[in-house]
């Protein structure tokens, strides 16, 4: 007799085929590692909106992905109440898709694009499923992208409040920041059975807000690929370990503009005529105008310092990194569990990185890398002249590197939580019938 598959469906608020951003990787891999154990079967449901255009009516579309990646187009979001405003899309399409796929777990990775209605709907849908939540940054808590950056200083935010809110959206009254609170909130302690975070930085802060620690479960985003690219060939034997590199969007939040005034600070004769800071990120024509003469003003004080490379593939990195020493990482915001980290890990290229978040979580500060102060040019500036002015460097953090979390075991620790909810629901449908049974019984 067949042992009835467990049937997943891993819900994305992007397909890593159209935007390439961490949690998109995070569930996409996720959804390949359960594929690849056997009795497991997962499907991925990613939302998609403009400038994809909808196909017809319906609201989910192929997009010549694999038969069972499915995209659902989503054009009436709204960021505020992270509410889906197209309510026929979810009753019609998004419902009966979930019934035709009849999964056993639900695992969303994010509300963004289908709305908390989707959560509501599922529930209403599969009474019997299990429901989690991957929490991937802030969204829920914070109105500035999910950054807990504060407007407009760029100061890290310790704890959200309506009043807090207020202080960075004038416009918007506490009041209303004090509704938003307890509606996403309750919606997410009803709806979902249990939470997951990649690291337990972003744990304790949920925690914190006010979801019950026991309901989350910390599992490291897991990461394709098993081998790491060779160290960069030298040229001499007394050639440095001098290249350095940024992989990333640029933007204010991923603080690439602290890393170039970094290099600019740091002295001539230590930097000398072979180092370089390679840059491997797009897109700073669409950050705010100050930003970019920010940025210009700086990439003009580097010089030939600096070296931009454009945009690249998550696919193109293993290649990538054969030209590559230090990966830096000097995001101003909290971050989570970083992809960027995760490949340096896999390839064992030494990193600097903030000390704050997810990222002083993941990187260990003398082992993995090294750490600075976030936001501060010069102690990172101090940090590329301890390491190029020490031969030893980077040899000895290469060899203490830790090993990044894969796909493999990502899936088997969330198939562990998935049959423990099942198990759970199970054993509280037992007791509900036998109540019911009872009750009859002696009526």
């Amino acid at each position: 007799m067949k042992t009835k598959k467990l049937r997943v469906l891993v819900i994305s608020h992007a397909h890593p085929a159209f935007s390439l951003g961490g949690a998109e990787i995070a569930s996409h891999n996720l959804h390949r590692g359960l594929n690849a154990v056997d009795g497991v079967e997962s499907v991925y449901l990613a939302a998609a909106s403009p400038p994809l255009k909808r196909h017809a009516s319906s609201a989910l579309m192929s997009a010549r992905l694999p038969q069972e990646e499915v995209l659902f187009h989503t054009d009436a979001y709204d960021h505020f109440h992270l509410a889906n405003e197209d309510v026929l899309s979810i009753e019609r399409d998004l419902l009966r898709f979930v019934r035709d796929v009849k999964p056993d777990v639900v695992h969303f990775h994010h509300v963004l694009g289908f709305g908390l209605e989707a959560l509501y709907a599922v529930r209403s849908a599969l009474p019997g499923a299990a429901i989690l939540l991957t929490l991937h940054e802030f969204v829920p808590i914070c109105h500035n992208h999910g950054q807990m950056v504060k407007r407009p200083t760029g100061e890290l935010c310790e704890q959200a409040s309506p009043t807090a809110c207020n202080s960075c959206f004038p416009d918007i009254p506490a009041s209303r920041f004090l509704r938003r609170e307890a509606l996403v909130r309750g919606m997410l302690l009803d709806m979902v059975d249990a939470f997951v975070a990649p690291s337990a930085f972003l744990a304790k802060r949920y925690a914190e807000w006010g979801i019950d620690r026991q309901r989350i479960h910390v599992i490291e985003n897991g990461i394709m690929g098993e081998e790491a690219t060779p160290p960069r060939e030298l040229a001499r034997a007394d050639t440095r370990r001098n290249r350095f590199a940024f992989f990333g969007q640029m933007t204010p939040f991923k603080g690439v503009d602290v890393l170039i005034d970094a290099v600019g600070r740091v002295p001539d004769d230590i930097w000398g005529d072979d180092a370089c800071l390679m840059i491997f990120g797009a897109n700073l024509e669409r950050q705010p105008a100050e930003f970019q003469e920010r940025m210009k003003t700086l990439i003009e004080r580097a010089g030939s310092r600096v070296r931009f490379y454009g945009s690249y593939r998550n696919a193109d990195l293993p290649k990538l990194m054969r030209s590559v020493d230090w990966v830096v990482f000097p995001s101003i915001w909290w971050e989570n569990s970083p992809v960027v980290i995760q490949e340096a890990l896999l390839h064992r290229r030494p990193i600097l990185c903030s000390d704050i978040g997810g990222m002083a979580e993941k990187v260990r500060d003398g082992a993995d890398g090294l750490h600075f102060r976030a936001g501060n040019g010069q102690h990172l500036a101090d940090r590329m002249v301890e390491v190029l002015n020490d031969d030893t460097a980077w040899d000895r953090l290469r060899a203490s590197m830790r090993a990044p979390f894969n796909t493999r075991d990502c899936a088997r620790e969330h198939l562990g939580v998935y049959r423990e909810l099942l198990g759970d629901r199970e054993n509280a449908g037992l007791a509900e019938h036998r109540v019911e049974m009872r009750a009859a019984s002696q009526s």
